[in-house]
């Protein structure tokens, strides 16, 4: 067991699967470790590679076993699905990640602190209450259009709707009904009072962050997206260069290439979707501040708008954004109005 030298950790909720080898890459540790043995055991073995698939709990135990010093990596999954052989099971899954661990050519992710990922799960905890909000609009402006109560779209038609229901003297709602809505209406409330106050700790964190402040500069990213940037990607520096966060986010074509002849479809939309649902919405919100107020000192985003869909525009701009932002954060930069603008 002295000899182990590269260990593939494969974990789960309760039992974890381990397998290591030396340095001729002959297996020396092929066990079930237990999740409560787990620190003990590896607390015995001399320092070692660790190879881990990148999950929400795999960057708490990739800092618990850095503290005991070895070094851990964590592999997106997809990435670690090549060196899986045969049928797939716990054995298998960690021989693979002991095998995709030392791949010059593998891809790593960088493990996250504790303080990211509690950014994280304020924006996480957020987006889960958005949807939740959705749903019960969504069903309230159902219910209603089918007794003849239809409003306009947006907050001011749910507006509507919410007074209609709490009145209770509007005649199109049967009383039987009427006890049914407001238990939706409430929660309703209820939900958009809850992302108000994590709306109030997001933008405290914001406040608080010089990083996340210099990302708010730019147009596009609010404090919301500019926490959820810090948090997420952590090292600026892993990425060499804007585009290469730009195609981590999936912001960049898709390729399908051969022979020598270059096709590009849409967009990969691999990578963050959240992040890169933060910068599609605010590239939409410059587009139509741009419509609103003109585009004479921004030339590249008013060519585009006169050739291109609205959508369209708006992942192009959501790109350029990721990779203003690269250059801010790398380059230790703050944000800078096109000199056209300065002109005026």
């Amino acid at each position: 067991m002295d000899e182990v030298s590269t260990i593939g950790l494969d974990i789960a909720k309760a039992v974890f699967q381990v397998h290591g080898v030396d340095d001729a890459g002959a297996v020396v540790i092929r066990k079930r470790v237990s999740r409560t043995k787990v620190l003990e055991f590896f607390a015995d073995l001399p320092p070692c590679l660790i190879g881990i698939e990148a999950c929400p709990s795999a960057h708490h135990w990739g800092r618990e076993l850095q503290a005991l010093g070895h070094t851990v990596k964590l592999m997106p999954p997809s990435y670690v699905k090549a060196y899986l052989k045969r049928s797939k099971n716990d054995a298998n899954d960690a021989a693979a990640i002991c095998e995709a661990v030392t791949r010059p050519s593998m891809r790593f992710v960088p493990i996250k602190t504790k303080e990211q990922q509690t950014a994280l799960m304020l924006h996480r905890t957020r987006q889960l209450l958005v949807r939740q909000r959705t749903m019960l609009s969504n069903a309230l402006r159902g219910h209603l259009a089918e007794l003849g109560v239809v409003s306009a779209k947006g907050r001011n038609g749910m507006g509507e709707l919410l007074r209609i229901i709490a009145d209770g003297a509007d005649n199109r709602v049967p009383p039987a009904v009427h006890g049914i809505l407001d238990v939706l209406a409430r929660q309703y409330s209820a939900i958009g009072a809850e992302i108000g106050s994590i709306d109030k700790s997001i933008l405290a964190l914001h406040r608080s962050c010089e990083a996340s402040r210099r990302l708010a500069e730019i147009p596009g990213i609010g404090p919301i997206g500019a926490t959820a940037m810090v948090a997420e990607i952590g090292d600026w520096k892993t990425f060499s260069s804007g585009r290469s966060l730009a195609a981590w986010i999936g912001l960049v074509p898709k390729q399908h290439t051969t022979g020598g002849k270059d096709r590009l479809g849409s967009i990969t939309k691999q990578g963050n979707r959240y992040l890169r649902w933060l910068l599609v919405v605010g590239a939409m919100a410059v587009i139509r501040y741009a419509k609103k107020h003109g585009t004479k000192n921004r030339p590249w985003l008013a060519r585009l708008m006169e050739r291109r869909p609205t959508k369209v525009v708006a992942v192009a701009l959501a790109n350029k954004i990721a990779r203003m932002a690269w250059a801010i954060m790398v380059h230790g930069e703050r944000y800078k109005e096109p000199k056209l603008l300065l002109a005026a």
